[in-house]
């Protein structure tokens, strides 16, 4: 008796885990035929809007209205690159981002996976891999060095490579306060594996103070490329000067990643080119900020429809 209670309780629970998994949105993309939207709404004083509707978006393909096939407004997981600059500039400050840091990865979901990376003249990922264990990803964020230079571009790219093969809503968080120096990969390639990898790229960027012993105060900024490398993909850009900003920042950017809208349309034209994209909202008084472009890629074996 208590062998067919365990098997009808195991049964039962198989079939929950199944229902829930089918009440996802099925958003395939790439060389299938949904284009999927992750859309961040605001107000005009910048607070989140939640409760809206099918109705309350227009999508933009080339300019031209969409039918949404796909809205959904639940929490879905994410799976994230949190990837900070750690070189030289940041000496005085890197206790400040590792406090901050830690608040972002504290507000993860359950099923949220994060990955923790650090940029200086090297590259470099916890060796955890990623993991949805926030006491862990704190534990490698307070481990973290620092070094010489800024390979901004070739951080973000390796990121990239992170979330290869990764399914579901793909971020990357990046941290800076300077230029770019010494990086391999220019931005435009950015852009393009953003597009086609359906990456969403979130920038915070830090002006920092510097004065070596004897030497002269050097202000560094954040690179003024990642404010449109942010806004291209539908992420959200931060430009701040107090330090003590850093943990509301990161705070709002878990809370934007949590209350994201997912729209989906089906494009009339799998024509291989680079369309524009666009989410109206009928409400003047919001905003909904969403990736700018995508690429209407063939589905496999069929020729480009012009």
């Amino acid at each position: 008796m208590r062998t067919k209670i365990l098997a009808l309780a195991s049964a039962c629970l198989l079939l929950s885990s199944w229902g829930l998994r089918a009440q996802q949105p099925t958003i395939k993309s790439g060389p299938t035929v949904t284009v999927p939207l992750y859309v961040t709404v605001t107000d005009m004083t910048k607070r989140l809007v939640p409760g809206l509707l099918k109705e309350d978006f227009t999508v933009l393909d080339n300019g031209k209205p969409q039918t949404i096939t796909i809205f959904d407004n639940e929490v879905r997981p994410i799976t994230v690159v949190v990837m900070l600059d750690t070189s030289g500039s940041m000496t005085m400050n890197l206790d400040l981002l590792r406090q901050a840091a830690e608040q972002f990865v504290i507000r993860l979901m359950p099923d949220d996976q994060a990955m923790i990376g650090a940029f200086n003249d090297k590259i470099e990922f916890a060796g955890t891999g990623f993991t949805n264990d926030r006491d862990t990803l704190a534990s490698e964020i307070r481990e973290l060095d620092y070094g010489n230079a800024t390979r901004l571009w070739d951080a973000v790219d390796e990121s990239f490579n992170k979330l290869e093969g990764m399914e579901g809503r793909k971020v990357i968080v990046v941290f800076t306060d300077g230029d770019d120096t010494g990086s391999r990969v220019g931005r435009g390639k950015l852009i393009e594996r953003a597009r086609l990898d359906e990456v969403m790229i979130y920038a915070i960027g830090l002006e920092s103070i510097m004065q070596p012993q004897g030497g002269p105060r050097i202000v560094t900024r954040p690179d003024r490329g990642l404010k449109g490398l942010a806004q291209e993909t539908g992420g959200g850009y931060f430009e701040l000067k107090k330090t003590d900003e850093l943990n509301s920042t990161f705070t709002r950017v878990a809370q934007e990643l949590h209350s994201q809208y997912v729209l989906g349309f089906t494009p009339e034209k799998l024509d291989g080119k680079l369309h524009k994209v666009e989410v109206k909202m009928r409400d003047p008084q919001t905003t909904g900020r969403a990736r700018q472009s995508y690429v209407a890629t063939p589905v496999q074996g069929q020729k480009p429809k012009s």
